[in-house]
């Protein structure tokens, strides 16, 4: 599962921390974990300004998803329980505080989806109560229709409401190459031989030898890919570093000239570096999208408050795509359905936000594999890993 990480600046996290949680009580009427960073301090000021009532919030940031995902086990007692050896210790309340109480919606990357679904973590969203749904376009509707499997279905229930995306980037060191990569290819070409750190996913990494080889990254039959094993191995040797939490450390220090990774931890990086180039491999790429899901109650199927579903509408409204786009790194899943006028420069001029259409044709979310064929996937990344350097 992909474990993307977001950067925040201590100010920013300070600003959060102000305006998140209205009230110590319990009489709240929304509840919102969320991925931190994921949704800029500015954006929560205005949905509080936006409100025509005053109704209490609790907004709470999470460090990573893996958290929240857990979260949501645990509040349905799925979490896996310690195996201890011998009488039961009980467990110390400032080491291992109680979890928060339910919220009405929890962040989670639109890989976790299919797992929340079959563990029965989450409850499908009645969005055609939502208006701002319809605007919403068909990639992101689809991504969260889907069967009780986790499945993606033409016809299924709603499980989600996705409100920021990004990509899977090259980022490279202009001052060490005298020549820009334009897509995938470019990865193989003998001049980076040891001079390349990647995310360690083997969904990135099979998926962007399929792209390279005209391929989709959900192909189901690796079988059929006769060259995809020579390339996988080739691309191997390339490799310096796999890592999913320091795949940039090497790059800024210049072990690297080259880091496939996150657009979400890439464009800070850029912001901040000026040697530091991006580009987004002209045959398509991956996406990802952080969702708001709603936990599973205890009893019988919550209800969407009015306050809920104000909260999701907002998600969705031009002011909110401006300011995810300009604060949280990543785009809003409606940016390019609002009239340019709406959108600042800092935005449109922003290949790495407002990605050209003819690309952004070519992305395609990771889908949930079915097990025979992760099987495949996980098989082959064994293989190329245990492979000689």
């Amino acid at each position: 599962m992909l474990t993307r990480r977001s950067f925040i600046t201590t100010v920013g996290m300070l600003a959060l921390g102000n305006l998140l949680s209205s009230c110590a009580s319990s009489n709240v009427d929304l509840r919102v974990l969320l991925l931190q960073g994921s949704i800029p301090p500015q954006l929560l000021k205005a949905f509080r300004q936006h409100l025509s009532s005053q109704p209490s919030l609790d907004f709470k940031p999470q460090g990573q998803l893996k958290e929240l995902f857990s979260l949501l086990e645990t509040w349905q007692g799925k979490d896996e329980k310690p195996k201890g050896v011998g009488q039961y210790i009980p467990k110390i309340p400032v080491v291992n505080p109680p979890p928060p109480s339910l919220s009405d919606f929890v962040t989670i990357g639109d890989v976790w989806l299919a797992d929340a679904i079959k563990k029965e973590l989450i409850e499908p969203l009645n969005l055609t109560e939502v208006e701002n749904w319809d605007k919403l376009p068909p990639r992101w509707q689809k991504l969260v229709t889907r069967d009780k499997q986790g499945k993606l279905q033409k016809d299924g229930l709603i499980w989600g409401a996705p409100y920021r995306w990004g990509t899977t980037l090259i980022a490279y060191r202009s001052d060490k190459l005298d020549w820009q990569p334009q897509d995938w290819s470019d990865l193989w070409d003998q001049r980076l031989s040891d001079r390349i750190s990647m995310v360690d996913q083997y969904r990135e990494v099979i998926g962007l030898t399929l792209k390279k080889l005209g391929y989709s990254y959900n192909t189901e039959n690796l079988a059929q890919v006769t060259e995809l094993n020579t390339e996988l191995l080739a691309l191997h040797k390339q490799i310096k570093y796999y890592s999913s939490d320091h795949y940039l450390q090497p790059l800024v220090v210049g072990d690297v000239w080259v880091s496939v990774g996150w657009s979400n931890e890439i464009i800070p990086l850029v912001n901040k570096n000026r040697n530091v180039k991006v580009i987004v491999p002209t045959s398509g790429t991956s996406l990802w999208s952080d969702i708001w899901v709603k936990p599973k109650a205890k009893e019988e199927q919550g209800k969407l408050s009015d306050t809920a579903k104000e909260w999701l509408d907002f998600c969705w409204q031009p002011q909110a795509a401006r300011l995810i786009s300009l604060f949280a790194d990543a785009a809003s899943p409606v940016m390019n359905t609002i009239d340019t006028k709406e959108l600042s420069p800092e935005i449109i001029n922003n290949p790495l936000l407002f990605i050209d259409e003819t690309i952004l044709e070519k992305c395609e979310f990771l889908e949930p594999l079915s097990e025979e064929v992760e099987e495949q996937y996980i098989s082959l990344w064994k293989e190329v890993r245990n492979s000689e350097q």
